[in-house]
């Protein structure tokens, strides 16, 4: 039986929020009296990750994501529930538990600007008292994983958005920790450096065990590494499971794409299915599972059809519409 490397129950996060009434008199009162209402960031979440495991984190903005990532992390106090991460209570920020994890944050940046990267990375070296050998050893390591080398040597500002996400992450990995927490790692990359980024991931996780809670809004990195997802809406953990399930379960429909030889009627061509797009003569449908046969049929035999193919819709439209028609049951 695997080894569980983050245990959550009942977690929850309350803010206290001041309230404000506008004008000079709700002005003084606030300065005098105030007052509080208490806002739910995280409500009652519970769930375990086995050691190795990669598990995506998904939720609009505002879901609770982060929040949650802070408190697993031990930047914020839970208001409730309990947290083991690698066995340590995460608030209580001990050396052990330092030691075992990373937080990286693609919005965020640890790495000095003005410095070569390869300082930065002696500046955390010296902060985890990682000998020199051990040192050299793990820097060659992780840099042939990132293809990185002469970077390393230029100060951070002149590095493109990819090079530094990839030393961010050679930062962030340089003591070896055995959890990582990832939250939108490959925000604003281009696609060449976000496949980058998901093939070091997936080749550290191989090569190490590494335990990987990875949160994104680019749904290929999801996909391409991550079995499990966890889906929380309003703070609420509302799926725990196979992310393939989820498709199916809250997917029940097919995308439809034809091409046609001429023009028609967007009326005409909405009793075939949900009509999507129409772009030129191209047309895009969602049609319910069940009823696929029958609509194809329909459509070959009513539409001047050139080509026809049928795709599971892309994942981002599936969590889009779980969220806009929060279809949970």
């Amino acid at each position: 039986m695997a080894s569980v490397a983050i245990q959550v129950e009942h977690l929850g996060k309350v803010y206290p929020v001041a309230i404000k009434s506008p004008g000079l008199k709700g002005t003084l009162q606030h300065f005098w009296q105030r007052r509080y209402r208490d806002v739910r960031a995280v409500q009652d979440v519970s769930f375990t990750i086995p050691t190795g495991a990669m598990v995506g984190f998904l939720g609009a903005n505002g879901a609770g994501k982060t929040t949650t990532l802070k408190m697993l992390t031990g930047l914020i106090k839970p208001s409730s529930g309990l947290v083991r991460v690698a066995g340590f209570d995460p608030f209580r920020r001990e050396s052990a538990f330092l030691r075992q994890m990373s937080l990286v944050m693609g919005q965020k940046q640890q790495l000095i600007w003005d410095l070569p990267t390869l300082d930065s990375l002696r500046i955390n070296a010296a902060i985890y008292e990682i000998e020199e050998k051990i040192f050299q050893q793990r820097l060659g390591e992780l840099s042939e994983m990132l293809s990185l080398t002469v970077e390393l040597k230029q100060p951070v500002r002149k590095l493109s958005l990819g090079q530094r996400m990839k030393a961010e992450l050679l930062a962030a990995l340089l003591h070896h920790p055995t959890v990582l927490f990832l939250d939108e790692p490959t925000l604003g990359l281009d696609v060449n450096a976000q496949v980058a980024v998901r093939q070091f991931l997936w080749e550290y996780n191989q090569r190490y065990q590494a335990t990987i809670l990875l949160t994104s809004h680019y749904m290929a990195d999801i996909t391409a590494l991550c079995e499990r997802v966890l889906l929380i809406h309003q703070g609420e953990l509302m799926y725990d499971g196979n992310l393939e399930t989820l498709v199916e379960r809250f997917a029940p429909y097919r995308e439809v794409t034809i091409e046609l030889s001429e023009g028609v009627e967007p009326e005409r061509l909405k009793v075939y299915g949900e009509l999507e797009a129409v772009d030129g003569q191209e047309v895009r449908f969602l049609v319910q599972r069940e009823a696929l046969t029958t609509a194809i049929a329909k459509i070959l035999a009513e539409l001047p059809v050139l080509d026809l193919s049928v795709n599971d819709p892309p994942i981002e439209k599936v969590i889009g519409r779980l969220f806009a028609n929060r279809i949970w049951t």
